[in-house]
């Protein structure tokens, strides 16, 4: 297969993907060109994972299989009287989402000869890399919060890699990683577009799973943005491919206490505006200034979406709620299920649709400060 090109969306670079990046010359971050998508014939259907797509990703060689990551389950539940679907994320081999891009993105710092990376991530992402990491047998260094869920941090040394935590805002956590590009390459799940690449068999798991045919509405708890951009990507192959044809609606859900894309999208603009954030409970999804701005809202408008926020008084009683269905997940991943509350309430998404709630990461993640919650009579 041939090597995969980069497009710099900011001087138009188009440098191929045959040698470690993870940004253009010009500072600005790299995006994938445009994909050829996969038919349904070519799925490997013996394959119970993201591999399975294997003919749609951006790689050179067959990559090794890992840990089995994707092909997550889909179940049926019930959400304020309705019908929806609850994409399990949750169950990937580190317990998010993340697993879906950290592959993707080892088999292909493989195939350029990387030899140390580090990360900087609030913790999903952290443990995710990490894990693929000492999967790769490349030596890795994770920059942290201070104040980081200690399961995460856990999970993190368990995969034997550097733990560095850096006090502040989750904006000078990123600082401190850009900081040490000198010294190892930055696999970064936010400026590394191979991420994106595996995000998207997210859009074709779906399309599977639900007979090939996209639903009607997707709602994801959104920080940078990965799984709304890897689904927009995914969805774009199949429109091309002309195995679907509509894409589906996309709902970005964040914490209202710290929301970056709010202001743009209600100012119709695709640069990010200056906002106050303040903590919140969804710490999985408190990104001050996500990378790749315009390309988000972009995705969120192609897809006739929108973008939604949760106050902090409504997502502990989502997650309890999910919880009551045998969905234990951390409060990132409620907010999605209660904004879909609101969009219930506002008659945005009907009743009768086919709705699907991506759940991005396990409760066991955070089960310290859930049961935190639950002692202060939260609930």
């Amino acid at each position: 297969m041939a090597r995969a090109t980069y497009e710099c969306p900011a001087c138009g670079r188009t440098p191929v993907a045959d040698r470690p990046l993870w940004r253009c010359e010009c500072g600005s971050h790299l995006n994938l060109a445009r994909g050829r998508g996969i038919g349904r014939r070519e799925i490997i259907r013996e394959e119970a994972s993201l591999w399975r797509y294997r003919a749609a990703l951006a790689l050179e060689s067959d990559p090794r299989g890992f840990l089995g990551e994707g092909w997550t389950p889909l179940v049926t539940g019930e959400w304020e009287g309705a019908q929806v679907r609850f994409k399990l994320e949750s169950q990937m081999p580190t317990g998010s989402f993340k697993d879906r891009g950290s592959a993707v993105m080892f088999a292909h710092l493989l195939e350029v000869g990387v030899e140390r990376v580090h990360e900087d991530s609030s913790g999903n992402a952290g443990a995710s890399i990490a894990t693929y990491a000492a999967l790769s047998r490349i030596p890795c260094r994770i920059y942290v919060p201070a104040g980081a869920a200690r399961a995460k941090l856990v999970q993190i040394a368990a995969a034997g890699a550097e733990i560095r935590a850096i006090s502040g805002s989750r904006q000078a956590v990123s600082e401190a990683a850009l900081a040490a590009t000198g010294e190892s390459f930055y696999a970064s799940h936010n400026w590394q577009p191979h991420f994106i690449e595996g995000t998207k068999t997210l859009a074709y798991e779906l399309w599977e799973q639900l007979g090939f045919r996209p639903p009607d509405n997707i709602l994801v708890p959104t920080g940078y943005g990965s799984n709304i951009l890897g689904l927009d990507r995914g969805f774009g192959e199949l429109e091309r491919a002309g195995e679907v044809a509509r894409r589906p609606r996309l709902f970005a859900v964040q914490a209202e206490n710290c929301a970056a894309f709010a202001l743009p999208w209600q100012a119709r603009a695709e640069t990010l505006l200056p906002f106050s954030p303040k903590p919140t409970i969804a710490d999985g999804i408190a990104c001050e200034r996500p990378v790749r701005a315009a390309e988000v809202l972009r995705a969120l408008r192609r897809s006739r979406g929108r973008l939604v926020t949760v106050a902090e008084n409504a997502i502990l009683p989502a997650l309890v709620a999910l919880g009551r269905q045998g969905l234990f997940v951390e409060p990132t991943a409620a907010t999605a299920a209660a904004a879909l509350t609101r969009l219930f309430c506002a008659g945005t998404i009907g009743r009768d649709e086919l709705t699907v709630v991506v759940l991005t990461g396990s409760g066991l993640k955070a089960a310290e400060r859930v049961g935190a919650l639950f002692e202060t009579g939260e609930r």
